[in-house]
């Protein structure tokens, strides 16, 4: 809502999937294109725009044919294809392979003249505008080590546990989950957390698999071997996404100074650590192995809590030398993650047919505040019904019932909704 209450020149509807193994937005392009292009030239049309443009990588094939056969009705829409390189789907570098704008250090698309929105959210707008519904659902991929990959639309707020057994299981013993694509999604053990508005993917992997190794290693750890094994020479920043488009950030210095034990003494260099989108590239960059992303990720921590603010403000006017050629493409990411067996696995787009009890809603869905409740138990709702507001003046959402059923508890953090018997 924050971002629709501009006025840009360019609406980027990324579509691109940054994270490999993640379905969602190509597969409603591929599904939905009618209503995806007539919302999308509504948006242009009540933001005064100057174009609409659907971005997509060009290897998704049946979602760019599906939505070419539609834009010839509108003028102001318009494609764009990119290569299959990670991380494409980051904001900053879609709007600069989009429309050749470098967003400054510290700053959001709109700075240039570009509100980005995902397929998802424009499908979410479409419901809006055209059914006067909520967000109620959403679309999430169960992938790994499950024996049927899917994408499902389901409730928010169902568990984890009841999409993989949608997905016909997990395929081994004591699963390790991640909640999100596998270079930034989360690791998460709680198989009865709650799906939220922003989930977007399960993989769900071995304990012992890389990817879960390297997402757990200690920040301890990880230092000390920086400082054993480190041997500074600059790959990570040579290929760091955002060194790349000309910003201020130099993983390969911050790790230096983490070498020499110094890691905060230094502010104005420390402070670089807030440009970084923790992709976490430069750990398969690395020839060692390092993970420069969870030292920055540290140094905003620390940084935060002393009050440093981000002091990089700068406004690159071009990218960097040899940026077209230090592109990293996504095959090799795959088995340099060692996710190849998954990758190539289908996960089709299908309703979730799973029994649905009851539902957990947190309160926090989203960035900004928590929606506050507007509900107690005992209350009766149906499937839409308010049941969380924004608190006056905050940066928040609205939250709705995701099923219909008897409110059966409140508390600063959730909402549950059963459903009556």
């Amino acid at each position: 809502a924050a971002k629709l209450d501009s006025k840009p020149e360019f609406i980027l509807v990324n579509g691109v999937e940054c994270e490999p193994l993640i379905r969602v937005d190509q597969q409603l392009a591929a599904q939905y294109p009618p209503v995806l292009l007539k919302t999308l030239n509504t948006l242009v049309g009540e933001m005064n725009a100057k174009k609409g443009i659907f971005v997509l990588k060009g290897q998704y094939t049946e979602a760019c044919k599906a939505l070419e056969k539609g834009l010839e009705k509108y003028p102001a829409l318009a494609i764009k294809t990119l290569p299959n390189v990670y991380p494409m789907g980051d904001e900053h570098i879609l709007v600069y392979e989009t429309i050749g704008r470098i967003v400054p250090e510290g700053g959001i698309p709109l700075n240039v003249g570009a509100v980005v929105v995902n397929t998802e959210t424009l499908f979410n707008i479409h419901r809006a505008l055209d059914e006067g519904a909520p967000v109620t659902d959403t679309f999430i991929t169960v992938t790994g080590a499950v024996r049927n990959p899917a994408t499902f639309k389901v409730p928010l707020g169902v568990s984890y546990r009841s999409l993989i057994d949608a997905a016909g299981g997990a395929l081994i013993g004591n699963p390790v989950l991640i909640d999100g694509g596998p270079m930034m999604g989360k690791v998460q053990r709680n198989l009865d957390a709650p799906v939220i508005k922003t989930s977007k993917a399960i993989i769900v992997l071995p304990e012992d698999h890389p990817v879960i190794v390297s997402k757990k290693r200690p920040i301890r750890q990880m230092l000390r071997l920086g400082r054993a094994a480190c041997c500074h020479c600059a790959l990570c920043s040579d290929l760091c996404p955002r060194s790349l488009m000309g910003h201020s950030l130099f993983p390969d210095k911050l790790m230096r100074l983490a070498s020499y034990n110094s890691t905060c003494e230094t502010e104005a260099a420390a402070s670089t650590a807030y440009l970084c989108s923790e992709c976490r590239l430069c750990e398969y960059a690395c020839v060692m192995g390092l993970q420069p992303w969870k030292l920055n990720s540290e140094l905003k921590r620390r940084l935060k809590e002393a009050g440093v603010k981000n002091a990089c403000h700068n406004k690159p006017e071009k990218p960097r030398a040899f940026r077209d050629y230090r592109k990293y493409p996504t095959g090799k990411l795959i088995r340099q993650l060692g996710l190849a067996e998954y990758y190539h696995r289908e996960a089709p787009l299908i309703e979730y047919t799973g029994r649905i009890d009851a539902v957990n809603l947190p309160l926090q869905q989203h960035f900004g505040a928590p929606a506050k409740p507007a509900t107690v138990p005992g209350d009766r709702v149906k499937k839409g019904d308010t049941i969380a507001v924004m608190g006056a003046g905050a940066l928040s959402a609205l939250l709705h019932a995701s099923i219909g059923g008897t409110v059966d508890s409140v508390d600063e953090r959730s909402i549950t909704i059963r459903r009556e018997p």
